[in-house]
């Protein structure tokens, strides 16, 4: 089944999109050399906890962090510990925040210091195919649509997107139904209803889509060793433009 949220229920989930919002804005300034995943654990938490949310992720089926830090070859579910980042690394920082009951979800990947050429093209892919994809976030639309030009973006651009982990809806819960995939044919799936909130979250890989789990039980890399991105937002579909519950308001300096 998949919920339909009342506008107290959106209202709810905007407040929940901006303190994650709050945590990804900040680390612009903050993500540097030298600075620990760690660090950004802690920062992170004290951010969601002064705006009156709770880390979603702490303890969802046992994950041990209030975020996600993956870096470079880590597509998601990095785990923060004590691990220094150096310059040219590049970072996916994934943040879940709940609020009065309701959920967001968002991710942004980050460029430590001066990022190559390379990790800077695949960057800029990956968050352009995140808004390709939730362009084709519309009331009467098919969910596919919203896969399909998501890979149809990565894939013209010479990268892959991954296909063992995706998308989902959001909400009460942190994951609910529908899953949204970031690959696929068009014109396939449900159709889009006002009310239908989503978090889409294109991974894209330098190389093969091709993805393992470390021995941790959470630590996704790529299987060739390449650079991975990942951008994410929750959306709302609406009767018209579809709305960004997480969209960042401050740009990197």
């Amino acid at each position: 089944m998949i919920s339909i949220k009342s506008k107290e229920e959106i209202e709810i989930m905007k407040k929940a999109g901006r303190i994650a919002e709050k945590v990804l804005d900040d680390f612009n300034l903050f993500i540097k050399a030298g600075i620990t995943t760690d660090q950004l654990d802690s920062r992170a938490k004290e951010i969601i906890e002064r705006e009156g949310g709770i880390p979603a992720f702490k303890g969802y089926k046992g994950y041990p962090g209030n975020i996600c830090t993956s870096i470079n070859d880590v597509v998601v579910h990095g785990i923060p510990k004590e691990e220094a980042l150096k310059n040219a690394d590049i970072i996916s920082i994934d943040v879940g925040v709940m609020y009065e009951g309701y959920f967001s979800d968002s991710a942004r990947t980050y460029a430590v210091g001066n990022a190559s050429k390379d990790a800077q093209r695949l960057m800029d892919v990956t968050k352009k195919s995140l808004y390709t994809g939730i362009a084709e976030a519309r009331a009467n639309g098919r969910l596919s649509n919203i896969s399909h030009a998501i890979q149809s973006y990565v894939e013209s651009h010479g990268y892959s997107v991954v296909r063992a982990l995706v998308g989902h809806g959001i909400g009460s819960k942190m994951h609910e139904n529908p899953e949204v995939p970031n690959y696929g044919e068009p014109n396939k799936g449900i159709v889009l209803m006002p009310g239908m909130t989503l978090a889409i979250e294109p991974m894209v890989n330098e190389g093969s889509y091709d993805v393992e789990v470390l021995g941790d039980g959470w630590t996704v890399v790529t299987k060739d060793g390449k650079l991975s991105a990942h951008f994410e937002h929750t959306v709302l579909v609406t009767k018209d433009t579809p709305e960004i519950l997480t969209e960042w308001r401050k740009k990197k300096q």
